[in-house]
C-alpha cells in the first residue's frame, strides 16, 4: 500500500535526526558543528512531516494521541511565539544568529520533533529501532572521542581541536550524555529479557561510558548518575524480591541487581573524593578542561531584574545575553571573569525563566507536572503489572535529560532528544489505549476533505519552504568561516560580503565593519604615498565600516556589543581627522554603557575618546567611574596615567602606573612605561587588554 511506503520513508527519516544528532557534523568545512545538527534537525523533519502528510493523503485518516503534555507543549510554544512577537529585537528572539537554542524557530523545531516523534514512533517497533539506534550512535560516539584522546591531530577532521573538543557539544555536555548511555543501558540490562550477549555488550558500554565520565570529571554527571542508578537499583528491588504467588508461595528470587548497585557505588566514591580520584585520569591523559558560567544564583539574580521590568513575556527569546549584561552582579568585576557575555544561565530551563517570563514559567511547569505525573503513572503501573517497560524507558531517558537541561546548558542534541524521547513515550503511552488517540477521516465527507487537504498541502509548502530558506541561511555560515580564518583582507572582504549578502545578523555586520577597519589601518599604514584610488578606497571603507556597525545596532539595538563596535568605527574615523568623528564615538559608547552599566571597559573606552579629543577633564571622570566599577583594573589605571602625564601631572601618573605594575609586576612593557615616565621619556603605554572570559568560573579539571 502507498501509505505504508511513505510511512516508511517519514520514519527512515525522523530515525535519521533522533539517531544521527549526536554524531553528526560536516568534515573538513567552515560551518560549526551545532548549525550542522541543525541542518538534520530541519531537513530530516521537514522529509518526514512531508512524506507523513502524503501518507495521510492516501489513506484519508490522521491520528494523533490525545495527550495533556502536548497541549502543554504547545502552549510553551504559544508563550514563546507571544515573547518572541513583543520582543524590542524580533528578528534575534526569532531565529538568532543560525537558530540558536532558545529562540522561536528552534524550539518550534524541538516541539515538532516531540509531536513527530509521537505518532511516527508510536509503534513500538519503531520505537525499539530507535532505541537501539541511539545506544549504537552512543558506543561509535565514545570510541571515537576515546580514540581523539590519543590522537587528536590525526582525528581533527579539519574542525575539532584539542582533546576535549567532541563531536557532541561542550566537553560537560559529552560527560552528561556518557552519562545518559549508562542509565539507558542499565534499565534495559535490568527489566528487559536480552540475549546475554547482547547484556554484556551493554556491560562493556556501561564500563567505558564510566570511563570516559571520569574523563571529564564534572560533578553533575555523577550526581545525575547516582541518583538515577539508585531509582533504578530500588525500582529493581522492589518487584524482584519476595514476589509472592498464588497460594502464598514465595516466588525464587531473581537476580540481584549487580549493575545498578555498582554504578551508585561508583558515583558515590567519585562524588564524594572528588578532589582527588576525580582529577587522577583527567591529569593523567592530559585533559584540561575550564569551562565558565553564571552560577544559579547569579542567573536567579538577573532572572528577577528581567521580571521586574516585562513581568508577563519577559526580555524575549534568545536574549539571555543581553539581560546578563544588564543587570550581572557588580561582584563580577572583582573577579577575573568580568568581561564576557552569556548567551544562557546556570542551565538551559533556568534561562527560559528570564527570557519568556511569568507565562514562560508557568507552562513549563505545566508541561513538567504533566510529564512526570503521567511517567510516574507508568512506572507504577510496570510495577504492578511488570509489562510497559518500553514505555518506561523512554521516560526516564527523557526525564535524565530535562534535568540535565535544567542544571546545565546542554547545547541542543541533549535538549532535542529529550524532546524526542518524550514523543516517543506519549505516542506508546496513547497507542496501547484506544481511548487516548485523535482519528479523523476525511476522504468520505466532501467538506472535511478540502478542508484537511488544504491544510495539510498548506502545511507541506510551509515545511519545504522552511527548509530552503534554511539552506540559503547555512550557506552563509561556510563565507563567514572563510572570513574570519582569512590571511588577507581582499579574501576575508569578499567572503563577509558574500557572508551578510546570504543572511544579515548582527555578528555578520560586527566582524563586516572590522575587516573594513583592518583595511583602513592598512591603507592608513602606506602614510602620506598615497594614490588618488588609494584615497577612494580610504573613504569606502570608512563608508563600509560605519554603515556595518549601524545595520548591526539596526538589527539588535540592546547588544551592547554593537554600539561599542559602532564607537570603535568612529575612535578610528576620529584619529584620520574626520570632523565630529569623536563625538559620535562618543555617544555610541554612552549608548553601550546604558545597555552594560557596570562593564568598567566601556568606560576607559570613553575616557581614551575624550582623551584623543583633548578633553582632560571628561576622560579623567570616566576613569575614574572604571576604577571605582573595578579598582584592580589595570587597563584604568593605565589610562589615568596616560591622562595625568597629558595634563602636566607626571608624579600622579607615575603613581597610577606603580599601582598597575604592582597588579602585574613581571610585565617587561609596563616596567619599561614606569622607568620612562621618571625619566621624563616617550615611551608608550602597554596594551596590557585581558583576553576576555566569564563570570563565576564552573571551571573542572
Amino acid at each position: 500500500m502507498l501509505s505504508n511506503i511513505l510511512d516508511r520513508i517519514s520514519f527512515w527519516s525522523l530515525f535519521a535526526v533522533i539517531v544521527l544528532l549526536p554524531v553528526f557534523f560536516l568534515p573538513f568545512t567552515q560551518i560549526p558543528i551545532e548549525t550542522s545538527k541543525g541542518l538534520l534537525l530541519v531537513m530530516g523533519l521537514v522529509v518526514s512531516i512531508i512524506f507523513w502528510i502524503a501518507a495521510r493523503f492516501s489513506d484519508g485518516k490522521i491520528s494523533v494521541p490525545k495527550s495533556w503534555i502536548l497541549v502543554s507543549g504547545f502552549c510553551i510554544l504559544l508563550v514563546l511565539l507571544l515573547s518572541t512577537l513583543f520582543s524590542s529585537t524580533f528578528k534575534m528572539s526569532l531565529f538568532g544568529t543560525m537558530l540558536d537554542v532558545g529562540t522561536f524557530y528552534f524550539m518550534l523545531g524541538a516541539f515538532l520533533l516531540m509531536l513527530v516523534s509521537s505518532v511516527v514512533l508510536k509503534d513500538i517497533q519503531n520505537a525499539k529501532a530507535v532505541f537501539w539506534g541511539v545506544i549504537i550512535t552512543s558506543f561509535v560516539l565514545f570510541l571515537f572521542q576515546g580514540l581523539r584522546l590519543f590522537m587528536p591531530d590525526l582525528l581533527s577532521l579539519g574542525i575539532l581541536g584539542g582533546k576535549t573538543d567532541n563531536i557532541l557539544g561542550s566537553w560537560n555536555a559529552f560527560g552528561l550524555f556518557a552519562g545518559f548511555s549508562t542509565i539507558m543501558s542499565l534499565f534495559v540490562i535490568e527489566f528487559f529479557s536480552i540475549p546475554k550477549m547482547t547484556k554484556w555488550l551493554l556491560g562493556i558500554l556501561i564500563l567505558f561510558s564510566i570511563i570516559l565520565s571520569a574523563a571529564v570529571n564534572f560533578s553533575l554527571i555523577w550526581e545525575l548518575l547516582g541518583v538515577f542508578a539508585l531509582i533504578i537499583f530500588v525500582y529493581k528491588i522492589s518487584y524482584s524480591f519476595g514476589e509472592k504467588q498464588e497460594g502464598g508461595e514465595t516466588e525464587e528470587k531473581k537476580h540481584f541487581p549487580v549493575f545498578s548497585f555498582a554504578v551508585v557505588m561508583i558515583s558515590l566514591l567519585f562524588f564524594m573524593s572528588s578532589q582527588f580520584i576525580g582529577g587522577l585520569l583527567p591529569n593523567s591523559l592530559g585533559l584540561s578542561n575550564i569551562e565558565v558560567r553564571p552560577s544559579f544564583g547569579a542567573t536567579m539574580s538577573v532572572t528577577g531584574e528581567a521580571l521586574m521590568k516585562s513581568p508577563i513575556l519577559g526580555a524575549g527569546p534568545n536574549k539571555f545575553g543581553e539581560v546578563w549584561a544588564m543587570y550581572k552582579p557588580q561582584a563580577i568585576n572583582t573577579s577575573q571573569f568580568w568581561n564576557t557575555s552569556f548567551s544562557f544561565g546556570s542551565g538551559l530551563l533556568p534561562t527560559f525563566a528570564a527570557t519568556t517570563g511569568v507565562l514562560g514559567i508557568l507552562s513549563w511547569l505545566a508541561f513538567f507536572v504533566l510529564f512526570i505525573m503521567a511517567g510516574v503513572k507508568s512506572l507504577f503501573s510496570s510495577i504492578k503489572n511488570n509489562t510497559n517497560w518500553g514505555v518506561v524507558v523512554f521516560f526516564v531517558a527523557s526525564l535524565y535529560l530535562f534535568v540535565s537541561s535544567f542544571f546545565y546548558s546542554t547545547g541542543g542534541v541533549m535538549f532535542l532528544l529529550a524532546f524526542a524521547f518524550a514523543g516517543i513515550f506519549i505516542g506508546l503511552s496513547s497507542s496501547s489505549h484506544p481511548t487516548k488517540e485523535i482519528s479523523i477521516s476525511f476522504l468520505d465527507d466532501p467538506r472535511k476533505s478540502f478542508l484537511s487537504t488544504l491544510l495539510l498541502v498548506l502545511l507541506m509548502i510551509i515545511s519545504a519552504a522552511t527548509g530552503f530558506k534554511y539552506v540559503e541561511r547555512l550557506a552563509s555560515v561556510s563565507y563567514f568561516g572563510k572570513a574570519v580564518s582569512a590571511t588577507t583582507i581582499p579574501v576575508a572582504e569578499d567572503s563577509i560580503t558574500k557572508a551578510v549578502s546570504l543572511y544579515e545578523n548582527d555578528l555578520y555586520l560586527r566582524t563586516y565593519a572590522q575587516i573594513y577597519l583592518i583595511k583602513i589601518n592598512s591603507i592608513v599604514s602606506k602614510g602620506s604615498s598615497l594614490s588618488e584610488a588609494d584615497k577612494a578606497d580610504l573613504q569606502v571603507s570608512l563608508d563600509r565600516a560605519v554603515n556595518g556597525a549601524q545595520l548591526a545596532i539596526a538589527y539588535n539595538n540592546t547588544n551592547y556589543l554593537n554600539h561599542s563596535s559602532l564607537g570603535i568605527v568612529y575612535d578610528t574615523v576620529g584619529s584620520l581627522g574626520v570632523k565630529d568623528a569623536y563625538s559620535k564615538a562618543i555617544e555610541s559608547y554612552k549608548a553601550a554603557s546604558v545597555l552594560n552599566p557596570l562593564n568598567p571597559g566601556i568606560k576607559i573606552a570613553t575616557a581614551r575618546v575624550f582623551l584623543a579629543d583633548k578633553k582632560i577633564k571628561e576622560a579623567r571622570n570616566y576613569a575614574k567611574e572604571a576604577l571605582a566599577l573595578k579598582p584592580d583594573y589595570v587597563e584604568g589605571l593605565i589610562t589615568l596615567s596616560q591622562i595625568e602625564k597629558s595634563d602636566g601631572n607626571n608624579s600622579v601618573a607615575i603613581s597610577y602606573a606603580e599601582n598597575a605594575l604592582s597588579l602585574i609586576p613581571d610585565n617587561k612593557d609596563l616596567i619599561q612605561y614606569v622607568n620612562s615616565l621618571k625619566s621624563g621619556g616617550s615611551v608608550p603605554a602597554p596594551d596590557v587588554t585581558p583576553i576576555e572570559t566569564a563570570p563565576e568560573t564552573k571551571a573542572k579539571r
